[in-house]
């Protein structure tokens, strides 16, 4: 266990500042990711089972009152649904420039080693090199693994969505 602790220690230092921003980043998006799962297991259910619940003990569902009173609940619902997927989706955006982010430091650190040591040593921009291109890996990784999601998670919300209003019937 220490030597993962280790691996990962010299992999962010390797990548330098940039790459904690990474990490933020992307912990910020898996936060809201793992929010809107539970929210579709645990608490979408409940709310929709209240609403369908709410329809069915309405004695009339014809009128248009009783029509907008269905989109106003399917409306709630589809709100509640749909909340953070925005927010995912500008975070999966954000990690990629994050990245590049790095890259700019990187290579501006690669250019301050070549003024002062000449661009013959090429051990000592090693190190700016690293910074350049781990941060742009990272955050390209983390995108991509949030990209995945953050399409699950939008399909979901509005699958679901479809089926309460699929659910909620007009006849009586």
């Amino acid at each position: 266990m220490a030597e993962a602790f280790d691996a990962i220690r010299v992999f962010m230092e390797r990548g330098g500042d940039v790459l904690f921003l990474v990490l933020i980043v992307t912990f910020l998006m898996w936060m809201l990711i793992i929010e809107r799962l539970w929210y579709f297991r645990a608490v979408y259910r409940q709310e929709a089972g209240r609403v369908i619940d709410a329809w069915e003990a309405r004695k009339e569902r014809k009128s248009w009152h009783a029509h907008k009173v269905r989109l106003a609940m399917i409306s709630e619902v589809s709100l509640g649904l749909k909340q953070n997927v925005a927010m995912i989706k500008t975070l999966v955006a954000i990690c990629p420039l994050v990245g590049l982010l790095g890259t700019v430091t990187g290579m501006i650190e690669v250019f301050d080693v070549m003024a002062v040591m000449g661009s013959g040593n090429a051990r000592a921009m090693a190190a700016g090199v690293s910074k350049a291109t781990i941060p742009t890996m990272a955050g390209m990784v983390a995108a991509l693994s949030g990209v995945f999601m953050s399409t699950y998670v939008e399909r979901k919300a509005k699958r679901e969505s479809e089926k309460l209003e699929d659910n909620l019937t007009m006849d009586h």
